[in-house]
């Protein structure tokens, strides 16, 4: 439950933050517009410069949101759910994830590093013989 208050909380302080931004876009439209009438270049570059600087801090807020976010729902979904959903999709999909998992050697990356390994040892020593 607390997942969710979070995720909701983070949606609603992107929507406020996306309102500044629309409200920030609709002030550099005029003062653009303004700016072209006169076609004074020096005011249409500053305009674009604060424009250019409005649209990075927005990049930099939605990806802090995205971040928090993210961190919050996965710090709070508990790993026995985790650990069941990979089971029951294992289960619908027949897979042996449990079986493939439990004979992961310490420090293996993913399930199928070894056999990948002994592939590669093979297609070297087969280019190796096809050198001599």
């Amino acid at each position: 439950m607390a997942s969710r208050v979070d995720a909701v909380a983070s949606k609603v302080q992107t929507a406020v933050t996306m309102k500044g931004v629309t409200k920030n876009m609709a002030q550099v439209t005029k003062a653009l517009d303004r700016a072209l009438s006169t076609m004074d270049l020096q005011k249409v570059s500053a305009v674009m410069d604060r424009f250019e600087q409005q649209v990075q801090n927005l990049d930099v807020h939605t990806c802090v949101m995205e971040d928090s976010m993210s961190s919050a729902t996965t710090l709070t979904t508990p790993q026995e759910q985790v650990d069941s959903l990979i089971v029951q999709i294992a289960e619908e999909n027949g897979l042996e994830v449990l079986d493939q998992l439990s004979q992961l050697p310490e420090g293996a990356s993913a399930v199928g590093e070894s056999s990948v390994r002994s592939q590669e040892d093979q297609l070297s020593r087969r280019l190796a013989a096809l050198r001599n």
